[in-house]
């Protein structure tokens, strides 16, 4: 992406993909660095970790094509926490998000959530944990516009979709000049990514906001290249200043 007059490809960027794995044979992923790991809760509930990351559904796999075709150069980090039925837990995801900080993730995506709002504090803990660590998390946006965590945590970027955004747009709404009632089917928290048009070779076989939080998380990767030092908060910062802010004139209301 161009960034500050230059070309970035997120180089030297690690994006953690929280979700059923990847398929390295993905002919869209050759020549992509990829590490990673499965995490199960043992009997006592405790993350155990293993070796295979091997995708057994497609969708990280999907999530993790859509990263690589706007951040050609950043590694991949795959955090297992579902499998075939794409099945998980909360306590899942916290372990994924304290499992991508610990192993240097820059940028952790999660396109996936609960609305469970009894799960929120844990989820916050490990998000708070990551950012303190130098994380960025990003995760979707319930797509009813309804409550979603770790998407709705103010330690994280909750990212929506939208039919009229594309790819290489993004747009930050602001909570106190967009009441939540004004927001249609808009996530209540601050960036936007279109999902409409996929990248050239990029397949739609998964649209919405996983699929935005995926590109939003590759520009993010992009920019943490361009910006090499800075911490999360400062980050954030760039990617709300680069952002578009829509207005209910031009229909984002």
């Amino acid at each position: 992406m161009r960034f500050m007059g230059r070309e970035f490809t997120g180089k030297g960027v690690t994006i953690a993909i929280v979700d059923s794995g990847i398929n390295r044979d993905d002919p869209r992923l050759a020549g992509v660095e990829i590490e990673g790991w499965s995490i199960t809760l043992g009997a006592t509930g405790h993350a155990m970790l293993s070796a295979d990351s091997h995708d057994e559904n497609g969708h990280g796999t999907e999530i993790a094509a859509a990263v690589h075709a706007l951040a050609p150069d950043a590694k991949l980090l795959a955090v297992k926490i579902m499998g075939a039925r794409l099945r998980t837990s909360a306590e899942l995801m916290a372990a994924g998000i304290e499992t991508s900080a610990r192993n240097g993730a820059r940028v952790i995506n999660l396109s996936l959530g609960t609305p469970n709002m009894g799960k929120a504090l844990l989820l916050r803990d490990c998000c708070a944990n990551a950012v303190e660590a130098g994380s960025i998390v990003l995760a979707a946006a319930h797509p009813k516009g309804e409550r979603a965590y770790p998407a709705d945590l103010p330690e994280t970027v909750g990212v929506a979709a939208h039919p009229d955004c594309p790819i290489d747009k993004y747009f930050y709404f602001h909570p106190r000049r967009f009441p939540r009632k004004e927001w249609g089917v808009l996530s209540d928290k601050f960036l936007t990514h279109g999902y409409s048009t996929p990248p050239e070779g990029q397949s739609a076989r998964y649209r919405g906001s996983g699929v935005a939080t995926a590109y939003l998380s590759a520009t993010t990767a992009c920019i943490a290249e361009a910006l090499q030092g800075r911490d999360a908060e400062q980050l954030l910062k760039s990617l709300r200043r680069s952002a578009l802010v829509p207005s209910p004139e031009i229909g984002y209301s």
